[in-house]
């Protein structure tokens, strides 16, 4: 960082208490376009700085400049990473935990994904592979669905996932898929209303993926049971709804990520946090 914009930073950052509301938009105006530079300075005000007014205006900008930059990223990723879900999924983490340690959760993923690698072998049949997968998720690590608290907005982050061991049927779903796909297997995510299920396919490197390449599915929320399409029509059935192509075949990741942001803003608007929601729904434009 230049001289110049280190002074100039400073002296924006020292105006932060201006009492004039129509200055302090003309110094809110400089600091967001000097975007690249603030986040950490801001985050530094925040935990330095105890004026009601300082606190109240860094919380506002620091909102503004995350939520643009997440939008960014998510942006590049639906178009030229989406491939990468784990990326995807800690993206939407990152709206709640902004500071979160990617490392240390790549670490985690790596040591579930070697766990699972060291059971598997070549003479395994699909329903064995997804077995010995089910085996060390929900009996040896203890993963599960959190019946007793299905909305709440800890379901759909990775780093609460991993920490408590409980998820949503996406969360968990996700965390499935993610795995499996590291170790090479074909494990999709299907769009099924109100249950968000898997799909494991013939084969790898099937492109578009249709209804006919799907060997059986997998309910990661009841602990990776693994069931046929009979049951998915039964559960329609039972909503009483139409059934539709995408219940029964492979989704995108990208239209992963844009249930559990959808789901995220459920949570928040039924918790009564609107202001989340809102800016939820706005990162929701950049999967377009």
């Amino acid at each position: 960082m230049s001289d110049h914009l280190e002074n100039t930073l400073n002296a924006l950052f020292n105006l932060l208490d201006e009492p004039d509301e129509t200055a302090y938009s003309l110094i809110r105006k400089q600091i967001v376009l000097r975007r690249a530079d603030t986040i950490s300075r801001l985050e530094h005000a925040l935990e330095n700085n105890f004026d009601e007014l300082v606190q109240e205006r860094v919380q506002s900008l620091l909102r503004e400049l995350r939520q643009e930059k997440l939008f960014i990223e998510l942006s590049n990723w639906v178009h030229t990473d989406s491939s990468d879900l784990l990326k995807g999924f800690l993206l939407v983490t990152q709206t709640e935990f902004p500071k979160l340690d990617e490392e240390r959760i790549a670490i985690k993923i790596e040591q579930l994904k070697m766990d699972i690698w060291i059971e598997l072998n070549e003479n395994l049949t699909a329903f064995e592979t997804v077995k010995v997968m089910n085996h060390m998720l929900f009996d040896i690590h203890n993963f599960d669905g959190n019946h007793s608290d299905l909305s709440a907005p800890q379901n759909s982050y990775i780093n609460s996932l991993l920490e408590s061991k409980k998820g949503s049927p996406l969360s968990l779903g996700m965390l499935f898929i993610i795995l499996a796909q590291k170790l090479g297997l074909p494990v999709y995510g299907v769009n099924l209303p109100q249950h968000f299920i898997l799909a494991y396919l013939h084969g790898t490197g099937i492109e578009n993926p249709t209804e006919s390449d799907v060997l059986f599915y997998i309910n990661p929320f009841n602990k990776g049971a693994v069931f046929t399409r009979r049951e998915i029509e039964l559960f329609i059935g039972q909503m009483k709804i139409q059934p539709e192509k995408s219940f029964y075949t492979p989704c995108s990741n990208t239209d992963i990520i844009r249930r559990l942001i959808n789901n995220l803003i459920f949570s928040y608007n039924h918790s009564g946090f609107s202001e989340k929601a809102e800016d939820l729904e706005t990162l929701l434009i950049a999967l377009e």
